[in-house]
């Protein structure tokens, strides 16, 4: 055997793993597929055994491959966190998060300032990604493995907190409201409606984007006891962000979730049109690799946002 262990085919050897393809590998390596069967033919030779099966559709792993796939994995993720911490130990510490769009904008931002104040020295990655939300409970996109593959520290996820291979915990729970803008209820010569079904002689702003657990009209309205649900009036949206921004131009009702809007109940923008408020099942989780916990910036934000979404709660128990 080499006294050097080859790196470079053995990465190639668990890209190829991974992918069952490689052509596919090669595309993620960024060299040719010639290339790819050229090192794994190398690291063969090396070790004395096959490694894969050649097959007319793709790879199949030989028991040989297989014994040392896990291993190789693990390896070169201590080999890629080695690195990162190499490379930020003398500069400035980065924080890389992914959240929802809707999150990230209606929740996140008009609070992050209260975060880069108390930690000056952690830069923030934020990506706001609309795949980032629930769309089937039995096959979630989210696992140990796609945070680790983007180089992902913190998820802010919304749905029912089955992330394979995660830390996983529960940030907030949300019900659902209906809101309008005081426009609304002013142009339209409105009062506040003291009935669900007086909603259907009012233009409905519907969010149609495809995360489970979106409210819904039909819904709310079968809940209320309304039977039908055909409103004088429509739109549709396929963003919570365009619906929101609707209601707060006085387009019409919007029914959402009341922590995304939260900020424009407080500032005025939005007034919530009942006291009814529908608990929904899924929940806001704060997702990351289970060792997080020996990452200082995950720490710091994890109880950051602890505290934010704890105040208010303390606020309003202040004010009983």
């Amino acid at each position: 055997m080499a006294t050097t262990l080859p790196l470079n085919a053995l990465n190639a050897f668990v890209v190829a793993a991974r992918l069952g393809s490689f052509s596919k590998a090669a595309e993620e390596l960024h060299v040719t597929p010639a290339a790819v069967s050229q090192q794994i033919r190398q690291l063969e030779d090396v070790l004395d055994v096959s490694l894969f099966h050649r097959l007319n559709r793709g790879l199949a792993l030989t028991e040989a491959g297989a014994a040392g796939l896990s291993d190789l994995e693990s390896g070169f993720a201590s080999i890629q966190k080695a690195v990162r911490s190499m490379q930020t130990a003398d500069s400035r510490k980065e924080l890389t998060i992914w959240a929802s769009p809707s999150f990230a904008s209606k929740w996140l931002m008009p609070r992050m300032h209260r975060f880069v104040e108390a930690h000056p020295s952690i830069d923030i990655r934020l990506s706001g990604n609309v795949s980032l939300i629930d769309s089937d409970t039995t096959a979630p996109a989210l696992s140990a493995e796609t945070l680790k593959s983007h180089n992902v520290d913190l998820a802010i996820r919304f749905g029912r907190g089955q992330y394979p291979g995660c830390e996983v915990e529960k940030l907030l729970d949300v019900e659902a409201v209906t809101l309008c803008s005081p426009d609304y209820l002013t142009s339209h010569e409105l009062s506040k409606p003291k009935r669900p079904e007086e909603l259907l002689k009012c233009t409905l702003l519907h969010d149609e984007s495809p995360y489970e657990g979106r409210p819904k009209w039909s819904d709310w309205f079968k809940n209320n006891g309304v039977k039908t649900t055909e409103a004088v009036h429509n739109i549709y949206f396929n963003s919570v962000l365009l619906a929101l921004s609707a209601a707060v131009a006085g387009q019409g009702v919007v029914l959402t979730l009341e922590q995304l809007a939260q900020d424009d109940i407080d500032e005025g923008r939005l007034l919530p049109l009942f006291e009814i408020r529908e608990s929904v099942a899924q929940a806001y989780h704060l997702v990351s690799l289970k060792d997080a916990a020996d990452n200082s910036q995950v720490k710091a934000f994890r109880d950051w946002i602890r505290t934010e979404i704890a105040a208010p709660r303390v606020a309003a128990s202040a004010a009983r």
